[in-house]
């Protein structure tokens, strides 16, 4: 298919909500080993400086900041025991069981778009992909087994090296395209809802610069209730100032904006 361009995406908080799971897995593991829970302004806050896409690390530097704050002695956890601790709270079992037998938060993640949606960009000529932070196991789960996509372009954690470093953006995109990057006015966008999500485009930009790259964000679902419209506000406009070109109310205004490719 000679395609128009293409459509990247993050998946935590753009194909699902992760609130009530990735997200709380954050704080109650937070919680576990330092007795305090950092509240969603908190962890926003944190994203907000670009380096925190991990939610490990994010974790981890969550309790070695409240520590030092707060002048406690208790002792930091290693990276290992942290990580299982979370994979307990997310997966409620070894992530590499089959994921009939996961009982933790993962169950918990409302779809944000369905397989239908992915079908209208592939008929409007837009080739499509993931570009993730999230494990592979969790990656694979919410697109193939709960969205139905078979085999979908993905670059999950593990693959490439952590946003907003671009590698793993510029690898899928040359895949999707079969071509170099550069010189080609076919657009490459990418939707994400953290800073570091921007600045992958940014740094891609850097690499390529005679490529059209777009920098898509959207602000996370907790930040889309009424109450916290103010906070959304803010949000968006620390997204528009890391570089975000076009703020989207949703994943599925996508459609709606490829159409003035």
């Amino acid at each position: 298919m000679d395609l128009k361009g293409l459509v990247l995406f993050d998946i935590d908080g753009v194909i699902r909500d992760v609130g009530n799971s990735y997200r709380l897995a954050l704080k109650k593991t937070v919680s576990r080993f330092c007795g305090w829970e950092p509240s969603n302004k908190e962890i926003d806050s944190l994203k907000s400086e670009g380096c925190w896409n991990n939610d490990w690390d994010a974790s981890l530097e969550l309790i070695t900041r409240h520590n030092a704050s707060n002048s406690l002695l208790s002792k930091i956890p290693s990276r290992e025991n942290l990580i299982t601790q979370f994979n307990e709270f997310y997966f409620g079992s070894d992530p590499s069981n089959d994921p009939k037998e996961w009982n933790g938060f993962i169950k918990n993640e409302p779809l944000l778009v369905n397989g239908k949606f992915f079908q209208e960009l592939s008929n409007n000529k837009i080739g499509w992909g993931f570009v993730s932070g999230a494990e592979l196991p969790s990656a694979k789960f919410v697109l193939e087994k709960r969205l139905g996509l078979h085999s979908p372009a993905l670059i999950a954690m593990g693959d490439a090296p952590e946003k907003p470093d671009p590698t793993g953006l510029i690898t899928l995109s040359k895949q999707l395209l079969s071509k170099p990057l550069g010189n080609d006015l076919r657009p490459i966008s990418y939707l994400g809802d953290t800073v570091a999500d921007v600045l992958t485009i940014q740094k891609a930009r850097e690499k390529y610069p005679s490529q059209r790259f777009i920098s898509l964000a959207v602000a996370p679902p907790h930040l889309h209730k009424k109450e916290n419209i103010a906070e959304r506000k803010a949000y968006e406009k620390v997204l528009i100032a890391s570089g975000a070109d076009k703020i989207l109310e949703s994943t599925k205004e996508v459609l709606e904006y490829i159409l003035n490719w």
